[in-house]
């Protein structure tokens, strides 16, 4: 199925800006991991031991990402790139709103820890999974001979939003003296609502990979034939009277 060049476009600008809006939640987290979560999450009596274990959790993120990778890349082969892309972008919008939700560990102990290592887990998921997702959705629908250029389109709108949220993070605490007292840290990864927003409806009118349904036509067309040769075929009495 040839596409047109309208729908080629629209594909690479969805999966590249959904990229860079997926990588702005997930970059915001490395900030605020150097400024607000040790002492607020992680507080301790030395300052080094509250930073040493905010960074332990941004690893975290980092750590499960080729999990993501594996686990909605084998899903992608089942139900679709489109689907799982819409997935993806749920889960990370969802992960790094709930973060900006989070009570501090003064408000409910340990229990702000372990909801900001969950949040981390599904942000490291959520792009592990967008990455390999919006590279091999963009590989099927470019046309030969221009796959490698169309594939790399993704992997700009992650560092073009790694580089959004770092503007933003520094934007908003500009003249901020004491960001641990101070709420807003939390708008950057509330404004993730209104990102998850967008990205749902961009994804929403992108058609499924050419390539996937090609695949799904045939793989129904082989069981279509085999249940047809099921139900038609008749057994030989040769076969039973020898």
């Amino acid at each position: 199925m040839a596409l047109s060049v309208s729908e080629l476009r629209r594909a690479a600008w969805t999966c590249s800006l959904g990229s860079a809006l997926e990588y702005y939640d997930f970059a915001l987290y490395s900030l605020a991991s150097a400024l607000v979560f040790g002492p607020l999450f992680f507080p301790s009596v030395s300052p080094v031991t509250s930073l040493i274990a905010s960074f332990a959790t941004y690893f975290v993120g980092f750590a499960v990402r080729p999990v993501g990778g594996i686990i909605f890349g084998t899903l992608g082969d089942t139900i679709g790139r489109k689907k799982v892309l819409l997935i993806t972008v749920t889960l990370m919008g969802l992960a790094s709103t709930g973060i900006g939700l989070i009570p501090t560990y003064q408000t409910i102990g340990v229990w702000a820890p372990v909801l900001l290592v969950t949040a981390r887990v599904l942000q490291g998921l959520g792009a592990g999974a967008e990455q390999a997702g919006a590279a091999v959705m963009m590989t099927e629908y470019a046309p030969a001979g221009h796959r490698g250029f169309y594939a790399s389109l993704p992997f700009l709108g992650i560092q073009i939003g790694t580089i959004i949220a770092a503007i933003v993070y520094c934007g908003l605490l500009f003249g901020v003296t004491d960001i641990t007292h101070s709420w807003v840290w939390r708008v950057p990864f509330l404004v993730s609502a209104v990102i998850l927003v967008v990205a749902l409806y961009m994804r929403l009118k992108l058609k499924e990979s050419p390539t996937f349904e090609k695949i799904q036509r045939k793989t129904q067309e082989e069981h279509e034939a085999l249940a047809v040769v099921i139900r038609t075929s008749e057994p030989d009495p040769k076969v039973f009277q020898a």
